[in-house]
């Protein structure tokens, strides 16, 4: 018996569906060891001594491998054909070792395929190697570098920006240049400028439109016309002219089509044209890797989809060109078939490209196999795989002058006529810019010299925009250009951030949070070069010369820890003052706004002498004055413009309270709007009340502001007891209280309203563990192959699948409405494997209904013999 070991269960099942009893195909289930998340994994001292611990979560699978080797004369780690997938095989079998779950006897094989089919895996046995060490190595050298620039920085961090979460090598680059481009937009002034434009009629009855480029012999720029009274006068100019059809330039151009995807590709062009986050992409594209059920066996529909490569294999161009030419005719096959090179000089492994499996698949056929963003996916990389492949589109690009009678005023017409469309047929790609191209119009038929009737003419206003946010595609193309990160990275990345909340993505586009920005500015005047674009890519390549055994990986971390050591030792001189004084200036653009009047930005606007400063506090940082303690005039970061301009005002006076005689006061404070009761006696603090989360300071008034400074309010005797139950806003939010027993309300509002019956009930629910009964949103119908009822939920904290007593979670990328038996089925089973529950999963009925099931079938043999 042979042991196999992947890193997914439904690769494993598939797997030895190919390879035969012969062979136990087991799954770990991704990663198995990794470094403790303390202090001291990584000993720098010790020649960068790596301490690696099994993870619980991994402890049953290791012992399932451990118990399969004990009695195997091979075995043969497949985990994914990447540097990651190198080191995972690695640390199973190191983890094997110290187990001493490996006999001398047992015969240890790597083997990679780049596809999860029968062909592509029978093949890959018949050629097994030794783990290769130099991919494992730039893999520890990579975990390295991540774990001592986090486990250094984030403590200075921690120190000099408290509320600062932690800093990652890569994320806080890829953060810089979210950053950065928002100061540039921030910084932007826009210019006026004006275009003409003019619609005139031929002979036959056909509009032109065109835009004017030349006035009295000078070629006009963009912004050459600045106001609207140049742009009037020109207009009438040319409402008085008379036109005709001056030069026609046409020139022949031929378009290429674009190579097929790699990983970064994939997830930009996902991004354009089907709303896809890059983890979303990674998940669906995973999905369609390991394997979908089709006519009852599991076939993986595309190629590994982590790989930096453009090639592609010979058999599948060869497969890729007999299904152009079957599908859209001869005319469409190119004469030579196109090979692609990689262009990044740091392409990780030589892989293929993403590709479909079997061309002859068509996304058409495989459409009632899939759910519906599998199939939009598939759609997706199988069009875009055959379009590299296809003949060239040819394009005719046509330019027409159109001077008035003495030649002072001269539009342009311009328009393209796809003579023959080749690969454009097939697959075009998406566009970040969606702006207008005059180009691609298409022109009438037109004579030179040939009389024009000029129909409207058009000036317009235009400003000058600033750069746009970045998208997920437009960032990950970024990262891609500047060799920063790795096709297996880019959506951890952008999770990452968006988890630390240092950006929000709005509108499908990122903008940094105060966080962010304070964070970013503290590693750009502190650590500049290690958030350097230049110094990140080089490292980048470093990696790349350890899997090529051109470096040693200890010689690269000896010598990037020795300055970056030296860089940290050097903050613990500075002094908070010299840290804000820095970020004042970093980001004077975001913290002081230009003000209309012309003043100071920085004046306190409440006392008018101190000025504005960056202010760091346990929760983060915030603007105060300098005239503290005597103003107390604060702003939080953050918050649209109109909050912003709101705290500028400083504190509001709402009223009197009618129970004490004293004024209330609206104030914003350091970690937000909160209401005060008078000033309070000498030596003592007033009375102060935070506004509830989702409730803005525009929205209080008065009467609001007298029942929320007056909470914590009595709301009646528990029936029980005869204790008094209190109900108030605390730190985690609404609640009612009973002798020190908190139970949440999940409304600010109810806490106004709460009666003695509710909070009795909300109180025992918390004492009991009880839970709001799940929102039931549809049944799937019976288990296939267990029986028992599979459910959709919507839960406390989502939506899930349910059968007997396990309870799966649906992926947030996943609509719960339109998951299948097939996808509900495969979560039950990954969620039983990880619980470890096996066949105890399910209800009394269920497991009786198995174990008849399981009886049957063993007794069928018995029958057949007889």
């Amino acid at each position: 018996m042979d042991v196999v070991v992947v890193e997914s269960p439904a690769k494993a099942k598939t797997i030895n569906k190919y390879l035969g009893s012969n062979y136990k195909v087991l799954a770990s289930f991704g990663h198995v060891r990794d470094l403790p998340s303390k202090d001291g994994s990584v000993l720098p001292e010790e020649d960068f001594s790596m301490t690696y611990q099994a993870d619980p979560k991994s402890a049953k699978h290791l012992k399932a491998i451990a118990d399969a080797v004990k009695d195997a004369d091979r075995l043969v780690l497949a985990t994914d054909p990447d540097r990651e997938g190198e080191a995972i095989s690695w640390h199973v079998l190191e983890a094997l070792k110290s187990r001493r779950a490996l006999k001398k006897s047992v015969e240890v094989e790597r083997v990679v395929f780049n596809e999860i089919t029968k062909g592509a895996i029978t093949e890959a046995m018949k050629h097994p190697r030794a783990i290769d060490m130099d991919l494992v190595n730039a893999q520890q050298a990579r975990r390295a570098l991540d774990y001592l620039v986090g486990f250094t920085l984030s403590p200075v961090l921690w120190r000099k920006l408290p509320g600062a979460r932690s800093a990652g090598r890569v994320q806080s680059v890829a953060l810089r240049l979210i950053v950065e481009r928002e100061l540039d937009i921030e910084k932007f002034r826009p210019q006026e400028y004006w275009s003409i434009k003019a619609v005139f009629r031929t002979a036959a009855g056909e509009d032109v439109t065109a835009r004017l480029t030349q006035v009295d012999g000078r070629k006009l720029d963009r912004l050459d016309i600045k106001t609207e009274a140049e742009a009037m006068e020109l207009a009438r100019r040319a409402e008085a002219g008379s036109f005709t059809v001056g030069e026609i330039e046409t020139r022949q151009t031929s378009r290429r089509p674009w190579p097929p995807f790699i990983t970064s590709t994939l997830q930009m062009e996902a991004s354009r044209k089907l709303g896809f986050s890059a983890r979303q992409t990674m998940q669906v594209a995973q999905k369609l890797y390991e394997g979908v059920d089709i006519g009852g066996e599991t076939i993986g529909l595309i190629t590994y989809m982590r790989t930096d490569g453009v090639q592609l294999a010979s058999e599948a161009i060869d497969a890729i060109r007999a299904t152009i030419g079957e599908e859209y005719g001869r005319p469409y096959v190119p004469s030579k078939p196109r090979h692609w090179a990689t262009k990044a000089k740091n392409a990780q492994e030589a892989h293929e490209a993403i590709r479909p499996t079997d061309v002859t698949r068509t996304p058409e056929q495989m459409k009632r196999y899939l759910s519906a963003e599998q199939s939009r996916l598939y759609e997706l990389i199988w069009k875009r795989t055959v379009a590299s492949q296809m003949a060239d589109a040819r394009l005719a690009q046509t330019g027409v002058d159109i001077p008035d009678a003495d030649g002072g005023i001269v539009f342009r017409a311009t328009g393209t006529v796809v003579e023959f469309p080749g690969f454009l047929k097939v697959y075009e790609e998406g566009r970040d810019d969606t702006s207008d191209d005059d180009d691609d119009r298409r022109l009438p038929k037109l004579t030179e010299g040939e009389n024009l009737d000029r129909r409207e003419v058009q000036p317009d206003q235009h400003f000058t925009q600033p750069p746009p946010r970045y998208t997920e595609a437009t960032l990950v193309k970024k990262l891609e250009e500047l060799g920063i990160g790795r096709p297996s990275t880019y959506a951890s990345i952008l999770s990452v951030l968006q988890d630390r909340d240092y950006v929000t993505l709005e509108k499908k586009r990122f903008v940094p949070q105060d966080k962010g920005r304070v964070v970013t500015a503290f590693l750009i005047n502190f650590f500049s070069r290690y958030v350097e674009y230049d110094f990140t890519a080089s490292l980048e390549e470093e990696l790349d010369d350890i899997s090529a055994a051109k470096e040693d990986w200890k010689e690269v971390l000896r010598r990037f820890w020795k300055d970056f050591s030296a860089a940290v030792d050097e903050t613990k001189e500075l002094r908070i003052g010299e840290v804000l004084e820095a970020l004042n200036d970093f980001l004077a653009p975001s913290l002081f706004p230009e003000r209309e009047d012309g003043s100071d930005p920085r004046l306190c606007p409440n006392c008018s002498e101190g000025r504005l400063s960056l202010k760091l506090g346990k929760f983060g940082a915030f603007l105060g004055c300098s005239n503290y303690p005597d103003c107390r005039f604060t702003r939080r970061l953050g918050g649209d413009d109109d909050q912003k301009k709101a705290e500028m005002e400083g504190d509001r006076e709402m009223g009197v309270d009618p129970a004490t005689g004293e004024t209330i006061w609206l104030k914003i404070g350091p970690y937000g709007p909160y209401l005060q009761l008078g000033e309070g006696a000498p030596g003592e603090k007033p009375k102060r009340v935070s506004l509830p989360k989702g409730l803005e300071p525009n929205d209080v008034d008065l009467e609001l502001a007298i029942r929320l400074i007056t909470l914590p309010r009595h709301v009646g005797e528990h029936p029980e007891t005869g204790s008094p139950i209190t109900a108030g806003i605390g730190r985690y939010g609404p609640f009612v209280e009973h002798e020190k027993k908190y139970a949440n309300l999940p409304d600010w509002r109810e806490v106004l309203d709460v009666g003695i019956n509710r909070a009795v009930t909300v109180l025992a629910e918390k004492k009991s563990g009880g839970r709001a009964q799940p929102k039931a949103l549809k049944s799937l119908g019976e288990h296939p192959e267990e029986g028992g009822e599979v459910q959709v939920l919507d839960g406390r904290y989502g939506p899930y699948v349910k059968h007997g007593k396990v309870n799966a979670t649906i992926p947030k990328d996943v609509d719960p409405q339109s998951i299948t038996m097939d996808e509900a089925v495969r979560l039950i089973a990954e969620r039983a494997a990880k619980a470890g529950k096996g066949k105890k999963n399910t209800n009394s009925k269920t497991a009786a209904k198995g174990a008849a099931k399981t009886s049957t079938k063993k007794a069928q043999p018995k029958s057949k013999a007889k």
